[in-house]
């Protein structure tokens, strides 16, 4: 039955497509997103869904939409460098075959984010991503949170709809996706043109934050955690009174305490003592060794370049809940590790391993300057009318937030080639053209002026 849901939707998105080559592109971005392929049994198991729904973005775009406007800016650019730098450290990585797999799927996501601004030209089709990128992550969410509600989840066993470990359906990554998207859901709650502001909307919207923070919970991802708090310090800058939200936010996170799971609390206090959590060991000790090797390899490895890591560190047992520990120590006692082929669990030292200094650096001018451009144009226009473009300093902040979390959440996972992230980076891409445009056709002076003679 399941099969036969996701094969009679994604042909309707294939038939609209048609007709509405915009389409196609939202059809890829929930393919990408969803990657239904993964959750049918059998029927979509041996098709190249995402392979269809990207040539029928290009060549619709290319054959049938209107280009009255390009975008190509700056970060497109850098997005460029960053593809065929990446492809040189493949022809020269440490790991070839290893290299190989991932630059296979890294290629695709650099290319579409490159390709989706020149798509997203109005303000409909921008809402219209941003709804779309919602609602994709809002289909394992949802499901993620009633089975939180439901269970407790737990770490590592909590059902996200498929045994795949990457994308959306690893623990952390949809954790801080999931928060990160809270801004979005806020901002198309008061200001989308797509599904007007009712009650309906506003209960919906109300109920989806509220999975997004169960998420945390659901999967006991620490850095969900981290990601709640700076959601919460960024959100002070908007609100009327910033007191009396410190006061509101610290009740409701002493007030849910009880309701908690005692593994989720117990895995949380494990971030006191870093020293005795071996998950928080380990990190540290590859992210030494990845300085160590950039030191030598300044061009970095190439991508899963963290194979050839190798190391010994002292750790202190802790008497606290550790659900990762293979064997029971005395608490206190003082053990050694040896470990080799540890993933870098971090996008910053993932692209410094991978793609050495320079990738680090046209990796961060991308993000940097995005929060910038944001920067200007919230300042820009939150004091504007609504049919003056008060919306663009609403969608500015979302995105800037939302950016600003995955920053956060990458500092502890490998997410530096996540496809969502590059999305956002698309739809700043495309706002920031959007603004300009209007800016110009705002002052824009007629060429004929008729004067009007009195009688």
């Amino acid at each position: 039955m399941r099969d036969l849901f996701f094969v009679a939707f994604l042909g309707a998105m294939l038939l609209l497509g048609m007709r509405r080559p915009f389409l196609m592109v939202l059809g890829y971005v929930y393919v990408d997103i969803v990657s239904p392929q993964h959750l049918s049994y059998y029927l979509l198991n041996s098709i190249p869904v995402s392979l269809i729904f990207f040539l029928g973005a290009v060549v619709g775009w290319l054959m049938f939409d209107r280009k009255q406007v390009l975008t190509f800016g700056p970060r497109q650019g850098a997005m460029l460098l960053l593809l065929i730098y990446c492809y040189f450290s493949t022809e020269n990585a440490d790991f070839p075959l290893e290299a190989t797999e991932k630059w296979d799927w890294v290629w695709k996501v650099l290319v579409f984010a490159i390709f989706l601004p020149l798509t997203i030209t109005t303000r409909l089709r921008i809402e219209a991503l941003a709804t779309t990128l919602m609602l994709s992550a809002a289909s394992i969410i949802i499901a993620a949170g009633i089975k939180t509600a439901a269970s407790g989840g737990g770490y590592g066993v909590l059902n996200l709809m498929s045994d795949s470990n990457t994308g959306l359906y690893e623990s952390s990554t949809l954790a801080c996706v999931a928060i990160s998207l809270i801004p979005f859901i806020l901002y198309l709650r008061r200001n989308s043109t797509i599904f007007p502001p009712e009650w309906r909307v506003s209960l919906f919207c109300g109920a989806l934050c509220f999975a997004c923070l169960l998420i945390p919970v659901g999967t006991e991802a620490r850095t969900g955690l981290i990601c709640i708090a700076a959601l919460g310090v960024m959100m002070l800058r908007a609100v009327k009174r910033p007191l009396l939200y410190v006061f509101a936010a610290a009740f409701l996170g002493l007030a849910s305490l009880p309701f908690l799971p005692e593994s989720f609390t117990k895995r949380m206090d494990t971030m006191n003592e870093v020293q005795a959590d071996e998950s928080a060991s380990t990190r540290l000790a590859v992210w030494r060794w990845t300085l160590d090797y950039v030191g030598i390899h300044p061009m970095g490895g190439g991508f899963d370049s963290y194979r050839g890591n190798s190391f010994r560190y002292e750790a202190r047992t802790s008497s606290k809940f550790d659900p990762n520990a293979p064997v029971v120590h005395e608490p206190g006692s003082t053990i050694v590790i040896v470990d080799e082929g540890r993933a870098f669990h971090s996008a910053y030292f993932e692209m410094l391993g991978e793609q050495g200094w320079p990738g680090l650096g046209i990796w961060l001018f991308i993000h940097l300057s995005g929060l910038l451009r944001m920067e200007i144009l919230l300042r820009r226009y939150r004091n504007r009318a609504p049919e003056d473009g008060h919306w663009i300093a609403g969608l500015a902040t979302a995105l800037q937030q939302a950016n600003i979390i995955y920053l956060i959440g990458a500092a502890f996972i490998g997410v530096a080639y996540l496809s969502f992230a590059y999305m956002l980076i698309a739809m700043q891409i495309a706002l920031d053209a959007h603004a300009r445009r209007f800016e110009r056709e705002r002052t824009r002076k007629p060429f004929f002026v008729a004067k009007v003679v009195p009688a």
